[in-house]
Protein backbone atom coordinates (compact mmCIF):
# COMPACT_ATOMS: atom_id res chain seq x y z
CA UNK A 1 0.00 0.00 0.00
CA UNK A 2 2.52 2.53 0.92
CA UNK A 3 4.22 1.45 -2.26
CA UNK A 4 1.06 2.26 -4.37
CA UNK A 5 -0.09 5.43 -2.27
CA UNK A 6 3.49 7.03 -3.22
CA UNK A 7 3.30 5.97 -7.11
CA UNK A 8 -0.64 7.43 -6.81
CA UNK A 9 0.52 10.42 -5.36
CA UNK A 10 3.40 10.86 -7.50
CA UNK A 11 1.13 9.75 -10.77
CA UNK A 12 -1.53 12.70 -9.65
CA UNK A 13 1.28 15.38 -9.06
CA UNK A 14 2.50 14.55 -12.56
CA UNK A 15 -0.60 15.32 -13.79
CA UNK A 16 -1.09 18.18 -11.64
CA UNK A 17 2.63 19.33 -13.04
CA UNK A 18 1.51 18.37 -16.71
CA UNK A 19 -2.02 20.37 -17.07
CA UNK A 20 -0.04 23.61 -15.45
CA UNK A 21 2.69 23.74 -17.97
CA UNK A 22 -0.06 23.01 -20.29
CA UNK A 23 -2.03 25.88 -19.33
CA UNK A 24 1.12 28.23 -19.05
CA UNK A 25 1.76 27.24 -22.69
CA UNK A 26 -1.40 28.16 -24.13
CA UNK A 27 -1.63 31.48 -21.72
CA UNK A 28 1.84 32.41 -23.47
CA UNK A 29 0.42 30.96 -27.33
CA UNK A 30 -2.53 32.60 -27.23
CA UNK A 31 -2.11 35.78 -27.11
CA UNK A 32 0.85 35.83 -30.28
CA UNK A 33 -1.85 33.48 -32.48
CA UNK A 34 -4.60 36.37 -31.81
CA UNK A 35 -1.94 39.00 -32.78
CA UNK A 36 -0.91 36.76 -36.03
CA UNK A 37 -4.69 36.92 -36.52
CA UNK A 38 -5.31 40.47 -36.22
CA UNK A 39 -1.71 41.06 -38.18
CA UNK A 40 -2.92 38.58 -40.88
CA UNK A 41 -6.76 40.48 -41.12
CA UNK A 42 -5.37 43.75 -41.07
CA UNK A 43 -3.29 42.66 -43.51
CA UNK A 44 -5.87 41.59 -46.00
CA UNK A 45 -7.93 44.26 -45.31
CA UNK A 46 -5.20 46.84 -46.71
CA UNK A 47 -4.28 44.49 -49.32
CA UNK A 48 -8.25 44.24 -50.48
CA UNK A 49 -8.09 48.05 -49.64
CA UNK A 50 -4.88 48.60 -52.65
CA UNK A 51 -6.98 46.00 -54.91
CA UNK A 52 -10.06 48.26 -54.73
CA UNK A 53 -8.24 51.60 -55.13
CA UNK A 54 -6.62 50.07 -58.31
CA UNK A 55 -9.79 49.42 -59.35
CA UNK A 56 -11.28 52.44 -59.31
CA UNK A 57 -8.49 54.56 -59.96
CA UNK A 58 -4.77 53.33 -62.37
CA UNK A 59 -1.92 55.81 -62.69
CA UNK A 60 -1.15 54.81 -66.07
CA UNK A 61 -4.53 55.82 -67.47
CA UNK A 62 -3.55 59.34 -66.78
CA UNK A 63 -2.63 61.37 -69.67
CA UNK A 64 -1.19 65.00 -68.82
CA UNK A 65 0.48 67.68 -70.95
CA UNK A 66 1.66 70.94 -70.30
CA UNK A 67 2.07 74.07 -72.35
CA UNK A 68 4.56 76.99 -72.34
CA UNK A 69 3.49 79.16 -75.02
CA UNK A 70 4.16 82.99 -76.35
CA UNK A 71 4.40 85.91 -78.20
CA UNK A 72 6.47 88.95 -77.86
CA UNK A 73 7.57 91.98 -79.89
CA UNK A 74 9.79 95.18 -79.77
CA UNK A 75 9.57 97.88 -82.37
CA UNK A 76 6.55 100.34 -82.88
CA UNK A 77 4.12 98.07 -80.96
CA UNK A 78 5.85 96.34 -77.93
CA UNK A 79 3.85 93.15 -77.33
CA UNK A 80 4.33 90.81 -74.67
CA UNK A 81 2.24 87.35 -74.46
CA UNK A 82 2.72 84.29 -72.38
CA UNK A 83 0.29 81.52 -72.16
CA UNK A 84 0.65 78.47 -70.10
CA UNK A 85 -1.96 75.73 -70.50
CA UNK A 86 -2.10 71.96 -69.28
CA UNK A 87 -4.36 68.84 -70.74
CA UNK A 88 -5.06 66.14 -68.29
CA UNK A 89 -7.61 63.50 -68.52
CA UNK A 90 -8.05 59.67 -67.24
CA UNK A 91 -10.06 57.20 -69.06
CA UNK A 92 -11.41 55.12 -67.26
CA UNK A 93 -13.77 51.59 -68.09
CA UNK A 94 -16.96 53.96 -67.09
CA UNK A 95 -16.28 57.32 -65.95
CA UNK A 96 -13.33 59.26 -67.81
CA UNK A 97 -12.45 62.92 -67.26
CA UNK A 98 -10.53 65.78 -68.61
CA UNK A 99 -9.81 69.44 -67.38
CA UNK A 100 -7.92 71.99 -69.72
CA UNK A 101 -7.04 75.06 -67.79
CA UNK A 102 -5.75 77.80 -69.36
CA UNK A 103 -4.12 81.41 -68.57
CA UNK A 104 -2.62 83.79 -70.44
CA UNK A 105 -1.19 87.76 -69.42
CA UNK A 106 -0.08 90.08 -72.32
CA UNK A 107 0.91 93.42 -71.91
CA UNK A 108 1.03 95.98 -75.27
CA UNK A 109 2.87 99.22 -75.09
CA UNK A 110 3.18 98.54 -71.22
CA UNK A 111 -0.91 98.18 -70.86
CA UNK A 112 -2.40 95.42 -69.35
CA UNK A 113 -3.89 93.32 -72.20
CA UNK A 114 -4.62 89.81 -71.18
CA UNK A 115 -5.48 88.85 -67.53
CA UNK A 116 -7.28 85.43 -68.75
CA UNK A 117 -8.33 82.34 -66.70
CA UNK A 118 -10.08 79.42 -67.78
CA UNK A 119 -10.42 75.77 -66.39
CA UNK A 120 -13.00 73.41 -67.93
CA UNK A 121 -13.94 69.87 -66.60
CA UNK A 122 -15.68 66.96 -68.75
CA UNK A 123 -16.99 64.24 -66.98
CA UNK A 124 -18.09 61.50 -69.64
CA UNK A 125 -19.77 58.12 -69.84
CA UNK A 126 -18.62 54.82 -71.58
CA UNK A 127 -16.12 57.40 -73.66
CA UNK A 128 -14.27 54.30 -75.07
CA UNK A 129 -17.75 53.49 -77.13
CA UNK A 130 -18.38 54.66 -80.63
CA UNK A 131 -21.33 56.93 -79.07
CA UNK A 132 -21.12 58.11 -75.30
CA UNK A 133 -22.78 60.82 -72.75
CA UNK A 134 -21.21 63.41 -70.92
CA UNK A 135 -21.39 66.31 -68.84
CA UNK A 136 -19.75 69.76 -68.46
CA UNK A 137 -18.38 72.59 -66.60
CA UNK A 138 -16.58 75.88 -67.18
CA UNK A 139 -15.48 79.18 -65.57
CA UNK A 140 -13.96 82.05 -67.38
CA UNK A 141 -12.42 85.27 -66.52
CA UNK A 142 -11.36 87.51 -69.22
CA UNK A 143 -9.61 90.83 -68.98
CA UNK A 144 -9.34 91.31 -72.73
CA UNK A 145 -13.30 91.00 -72.84
CA UNK A 146 -13.74 92.79 -69.42
CA UNK A 147 -16.36 89.46 -68.31
CA UNK A 148 -15.83 89.45 -64.41
CA UNK A 149 -17.22 85.92 -64.22
CA UNK A 150 -18.41 83.31 -66.86
CA UNK A 151 -20.06 80.29 -65.69
CA UNK A 152 -20.99 77.41 -67.76
CA UNK A 153 -22.65 73.95 -67.52
CA UNK A 154 -24.68 70.89 -69.51
CA UNK A 155 -24.52 67.96 -70.47
CA UNK A 156 -24.18 66.07 -74.13
CA UNK A 157 -23.58 62.96 -76.15
CA UNK A 158 -20.22 62.27 -78.08
CA UNK A 159 -19.73 60.59 -81.77
CA UNK A 160 -16.42 59.28 -82.29
CA UNK A 161 -16.17 59.58 -85.88
CA UNK A 162 -12.44 57.92 -86.72
CA UNK A 163 -10.35 56.19 -84.46
CA UNK A 164 -7.05 54.82 -85.35
CA UNK A 165 -3.57 54.69 -83.81
CA UNK A 166 -2.68 57.87 -85.68
CA UNK A 167 -6.11 59.86 -85.95
CA UNK A 168 -8.28 61.00 -83.97
CA UNK A 169 -11.82 62.51 -84.62
CA UNK A 170 -14.29 63.02 -82.28
CA UNK A 171 -17.95 65.56 -82.31
CA UNK A 172 -20.12 66.41 -79.72
CA UNK A 173 -22.97 68.59 -78.99
CA UNK A 174 -24.75 69.71 -75.75
CA UNK A 175 -27.15 71.91 -74.60
CA UNK A 176 -25.61 74.04 -72.16
CA UNK A 177 -26.37 77.51 -69.73
CA UNK A 178 -24.25 80.20 -69.95
CA UNK A 179 -24.23 83.09 -66.73
CA UNK A 180 -21.46 85.98 -68.12
CA UNK A 181 -20.90 88.60 -65.81
CA UNK A 182 -19.23 91.70 -67.96
CA UNK A 183 -17.33 94.49 -66.37
CA UNK A 184 -19.85 97.35 -67.35
CA UNK A 185 -22.77 95.82 -69.30
CA UNK A 186 -25.51 93.52 -67.41
CA UNK A 187 -25.11 90.11 -66.96
CA UNK A 188 -26.46 88.30 -70.34
CA UNK A 189 -28.08 84.56 -69.32
CA UNK A 190 -28.63 82.56 -71.86
CA UNK A 191 -29.27 78.76 -73.18
CA UNK A 192 -26.67 77.54 -75.91
CA UNK A 193 -26.20 74.81 -78.18
CA UNK A 194 -22.67 73.47 -78.37
CA UNK A 195 -21.29 72.12 -80.83
CA UNK A 196 -17.50 70.78 -81.34
CA UNK A 197 -15.06 69.16 -83.48
CA UNK A 198 -12.23 67.87 -81.66
CA UNK A 199 -9.08 65.83 -83.96
CA UNK A 200 -5.56 64.98 -83.14
CA UNK A 201 -3.35 63.73 -86.03
CA UNK A 202 -0.46 62.70 -86.54
CA UNK A 203 2.16 62.01 -89.73
CA UNK A 204 5.42 60.53 -91.03
CA UNK A 205 5.73 58.04 -87.77
CA UNK A 206 4.93 60.91 -85.02
CA UNK A 207 6.84 63.10 -86.49
CA UNK A 208 4.76 65.87 -86.62
CA UNK A 209 1.53 66.21 -85.17
CA UNK A 210 -1.58 68.53 -85.56
CA UNK A 211 -4.40 69.46 -82.54
CA UNK A 212 -7.29 71.04 -83.51
CA UNK A 213 -10.38 72.05 -81.63
CA UNK A 214 -13.74 74.23 -83.11
CA UNK A 215 -16.70 75.44 -80.91
CA UNK A 216 -20.04 76.53 -82.66
CA UNK A 217 -22.61 77.75 -79.94
CA UNK A 218 -25.39 79.70 -80.72
CA UNK A 219 -27.87 80.91 -78.43
CA UNK A 220 -31.48 79.19 -78.32
CA UNK A 221 -32.86 81.58 -77.08
CA UNK A 222 -31.50 84.79 -78.96
CA UNK A 223 -29.50 83.99 -82.42
CA UNK A 224 -27.71 87.04 -82.16
CA UNK A 225 -25.83 86.02 -79.45
CA UNK A 226 -23.27 83.88 -81.13
CA UNK A 227 -20.06 82.61 -79.99
CA UNK A 228 -17.29 80.35 -81.70
CA UNK A 229 -13.93 80.10 -81.71
CA UNK A 230 -11.07 77.34 -82.59
CA UNK A 231 -7.41 76.42 -82.23
CA UNK A 232 -5.05 74.97 -84.19
CA UNK A 233 -1.35 73.42 -83.36
CA UNK A 234 1.31 72.04 -84.89
CA UNK A 235 3.67 70.20 -82.87
CA UNK A 236 7.20 68.63 -83.57
CA UNK A 237 8.46 66.02 -80.80
CA UNK A 238 11.54 66.38 -79.43
CA UNK A 239 11.98 63.50 -78.10
CA UNK A 240 9.39 61.57 -75.86
CA UNK A 241 8.08 64.03 -73.72
CA UNK A 242 9.18 67.42 -74.94
CA UNK A 243 7.59 68.83 -78.10
CA UNK A 244 7.97 71.94 -79.58
CA UNK A 245 4.63 73.90 -80.82
CA UNK A 246 3.50 76.99 -83.00
CA UNK A 247 -0.23 77.36 -82.61
CA UNK A 248 -3.47 79.50 -83.87
CA UNK A 249 -6.13 80.89 -82.01
CA UNK A 250 -9.41 82.65 -83.51
CA UNK A 251 -12.51 83.43 -81.01
CA UNK A 252 -15.62 85.37 -81.93
CA UNK A 253 -18.50 86.63 -79.45
CA UNK A 254 -21.10 88.50 -81.22
CA UNK A 255 -22.20 90.38 -77.83
CA UNK A 256 -19.19 92.15 -76.23
CA UNK A 257 -18.12 95.55 -73.96
CA UNK A 258 -18.94 98.55 -76.41
CA UNK A 259 -15.08 98.93 -75.84
CA UNK A 260 -13.97 95.81 -77.45
CA UNK A 261 -13.52 94.13 -80.81
CA UNK A 262 -15.75 90.76 -81.41
CA UNK A 263 -12.79 89.11 -83.14
CA UNK A 264 -9.62 88.20 -81.16
CA UNK A 265 -6.84 86.13 -82.87
CA UNK A 266 -3.35 85.61 -81.88
CA UNK A 267 -0.60 83.65 -83.29
CA UNK A 268 1.76 81.99 -80.55
CA UNK A 269 5.23 79.75 -80.21
CA UNK A 270 6.39 77.34 -77.67
CA UNK A 271 6.84 73.83 -75.76
CA UNK A 272 4.68 71.26 -74.31
CA UNK A 273 5.89 68.62 -71.89
CA UNK A 274 3.97 65.33 -70.98
CA UNK A 275 3.16 62.23 -71.81
CA UNK A 276 -0.19 62.68 -74.17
Amino acid sequence: MPTFCRLFTFTVLFLIFLAASQTSSAQETTPDSLLRQQADTIQKARQDSIRKAKAFFRPDLLKYRFYTDGNFARGNVTRDLLVLRAEMDYSGPVISWATHPRFAYGRQNGVLAERDFYVDLFIDIYKQHKIYTFGLGTIETSNLRKIVLRQLAGAGVGFRLWETPENSLVLTNAILFESTNFRERATVETLRNSARLKGKHSFFRNRFRLTHITFLQPSIQNWANFRWSTNVALELPLNKWISFRTGFENTYESIVEATRKRNDSQLTVGLSIGNK
